[in-house]
């Protein structure tokens, strides 16, 4: 997820969005649009992504498989389709044996299914290793963890970060329990990965305290505002 804090790149400043469908979701009004090559994502007036870069959600998944090192058919959980960057880098990458997307919007999965997303996920979505789960993430990663750790790598961008949640209930998923649960989620040696808009020394000494190990936090410039920063951490082995 993004925010942008001025026109989007190649497009001129009086470019105005198109609003081309308006749902309302399980957690309030999602909305696509359009804004001359490139399509928004607004949930309850709040924006959310955008597909004008999509560096840093590509990073999120190519940097957690660097970190499984030579790991084979490694397991992959995204947290959050979106616009779909991480998937397409995931599907991209033929080392991953599995590649499951959490999602629990309706109107997004549908978006990417035969909508206007389509165009930018299809070969994606036809790939025999990718798996859509329309799922609130907190829920399903509890989940994951009470039946053992069924992951390698989990890259989770459904927020704007840990302190700028879009809905109060995410906020369970950075908390105590919400991050021993990621970690019970993962294999041993396993990674997560977290995207931000802003990094949090806060949220790495909640990590820290979690239970995983080698944790930081990497950034990464973009087009337009301060840089993106994604959150690194592992399960001991």
């Amino acid at each position: 997820m993004s925010h942008p804090a001025a026109p989007l790149p190649g497009l001129p400043a009086t470019d105005d969005p198109v609003a081309l469908e308006r749902r309302e979701g399980p957690w309030g009004e999602v909305v696509l649009r359009q804004r001359g090559a490139h399509y928004e994502i607004i949930a309850n007036g709040c924006f959310l992504m955008d597909t004008s870069d999509g560096r840093s959600e590509r990073l999120l998944v190519r940097a957690a498989l660097e970190e499984l090192d030579a790991r084979e058919n490694p397991r992959l959980l995204i947290g959050g389709l979106g616009v779909g960057f991480s998937l397409a880098e995931a599907a991209a990458e033929p080392r991953w044996g599995g590649v499951t997307v959490v999602e629990r919007e309706p109107a997004i999965l549908d978006w990417h299914r035969t909508g206007p997303l389509s165009g930018l996920s299809a070969d994606a979505l036809a790939d025999p290793r990718t798996a859509l789960v329309e799922a609130d993430l907190v829920a399903y990663v509890r989940e994951a963890a009470a039946d053992g750790g069924r992951f390698d790598a989990l890259c989770l961008d459904i927020d704007n970060g840990p302190e700028w949640t879009v809905t109060d209930d995410n906020s369970s998923l950075y908390s105590p329990t919400g991050l021993a649960a990621c970690r019970e989620a993962l294999t041993p040696g396993g990674v997560l990965a977290v995207w931000s808009a802003q990094p949090s020394s806060a949220f790495e000494r909640s990590l820290a305290n979690a239970g995983f190990c080698r944790v930081r936090t990497d950034e990464i410039p973009v087009v337009r505002g301060v840089p993106d920063v994604v959150h690194f951490a592992a399960r001991p082995a």
